[in-house]
C-alpha cells in the first residue's frame, strides 16, 4: 500500500499551486477519478469548479472537452453524429466531445432532458451509441458536472435516474477571507489565469496503480453490514421521502475503500465510510416536502442516519 495516498500528496501539491483552499474539493475530485465514477459539483458561479477540474486534467494528462449546457443544445451536440463525405459517398463519424478523458459538463440542468439522458447510457456503460453502433469510450472517462444551486429559470432539474449515476455530489464553498485575498494575490502577480493550468505531469504508472490499489483494499463484513444498514436507515428516516439505493450503498463502500487508500490502510474501518456518507449519498435522498418547507437539508438528514445507526466493533 501507499499508491494511493503518494499520489493524493502529489495531487495536493500541485492543485494548491492554481487552486487556493478547497482541499476537500481537491480529496473529492481525485477520489471521484480513482473510484472510477463521475461526480455533480455544485456551488455558486466564480468558486473555481471549472478551473479544478482542468487542473487535474492537465496534471493527469489527460484529453479534456468542455460543453457549456444551453436549452437548444441537442444529443448529437455531444455524442457526435455520421457525417456524409461528397467525395466518397460514405458516412464519417463526426467525434463529439463525449470522446475525450474527462468532460465537463457546465450547468448541466440548463440542458433539456432529452440531452441530459444522452449522457447516461456513456456514464454508465463507458459507451456511446450513434446510429445504432456502439463507439467505446476511453478506460478514464470522468464526467464532472456543474450546477449553480441558486437559479432556477429556465433549468430542468436532473431526474433520480441520472442523479444516481453520479459517484459524489460535490459542494463548493466560499474560500475564507485569508483564501479570497490570496488568490486577489496570484492574480495581481499574474501567476493565475492561464487558459490551462501550468502543472506538473502525474506518473501514468501512479495512476493505474492507485486505481488497483483501491480494488485490493479488505473489507469486514461487518463492515459490510454497516453500510447496508446506513443505506436502508435512510429510507425510513421521517424526513426523507426517497432512500438511498442499492447502487448507492456500492458506491459508498467503493468511496470508503478510497479513502481507507489515501491514509495507506488496505483495509476500510467505519470511519472511512461515515467520510464517505455525505458525498455519496446528499444527491440520492429526496426529502418530504413538509421537511423541506421546516428547511430540513439532505445533509442534515444523512447525518442523523448515521448517528442512528451503530458503530461496528
Amino acid at each position: 500500500m501507499g499508491a494511493v495516498s503518494e499520489l493524493t500528496e502529489i495531487v495536493r501539491k500541485e492543485a494548491g499551486t492554481v487552486i487556493v483552499g478547497q482541499r476537500d474539493v481537491i480529496d473529492q475530485c481525485l477520489v471521484t477519478i480513482l473510484a472510477g465514477g463521475h461526480a455533480l459539483i455544485e456551488g455558486v458561479p466564480g468558486l473555481a469548479k471549472t478551473l479544478a477540474i482542468k487542473t487535474f486534467a492537465a496534471m493527469m494528462h489527460f484529453k479534456f472537452q468542455r460543453v457549456q449546457a444551453t436549452p437548444d443544445l441537442m444529443p448529437a451536440d455531444i455524442t457526435g453524429t455520421n457525417v456524409l463525405n461528397l467525395q466518397t459517398n460514405t458516412f464519417a463519424l463526426h467525434h463529439g466531445p463525449i470522446f475525450t478523458d474527462l468532460l465537463l459538463v457546465d450547468e448541466i440542468n440548463r440542458m433539456p432532458p432529452r440531452t441530459q439522458a444522452a449522457l447516461l447510457e456513456s456514464m454508465e456503460e463507458r459507451q456511446v451509441t450513434i446510429d445504432g453502433k456502439r463507439h467505446p469510450l476511453p478506460d478514464w472517462f470522468t464526467v464532472f458536472a456543474t450546477q449553480n444551486p441558486l437559479e432556477f429559470e429556465g433549468t430542468y432539474p436532473l431526474p433520480e435516474a441520472q442523479l444516481d449515476r453520479f459517484l459524489l455530489k460535490i459542494e463548493v464553498a466560499y474560500p475564507s477571507a485569508e483564501d479570497e485575498t490570496q488568490i486577489l494575490a496570484l492574480y495581481q502577480t499574474g501567476s493565475a489565469g492561464q487558459s490551462m493550468p501550468q502543472v506538473n505531469l502525474l506518473p501514468t504508472e501512479l495512476l493505474q496503480a492507485a486505481r488497483t490499489e483501491v480494488r485490493d483494499v479488505k473489507v469486514e463484513p461487518a463492515l459490510l453490514g454497516y453500510v447496508t444498514r446506513l443505506a436502508r436507515k435512510s429510507r425510513e428516516h421521517p424526513a426523507i421521502n426517497l432512500g438511498a439505493s442499492p447502487r448507492a450503498a456500492l458506491n459508498l463502500l467503493y468511496v470508503a475503500k478510497v479513502y481507507a487508500a489515501i491514509e495507506a490502510r488496505d483495509y476500510l474501518i467505519p470511519d472511512d465510510v461515515k467520510q464517505a456518507v455525505l458525498p455519496v449519498m446528499r444527491h440520492r435522498v429526496v426529502l418530504k416536502p413538509e421537511a423541506a418547507l421546516e428547511g430540513v437539508t439532505p445533509n442534515q438528514a444523512i447525518t442523523e442516519v448515521v448517528k442512528s445507526v451503530d458503530i461496528p466493533r
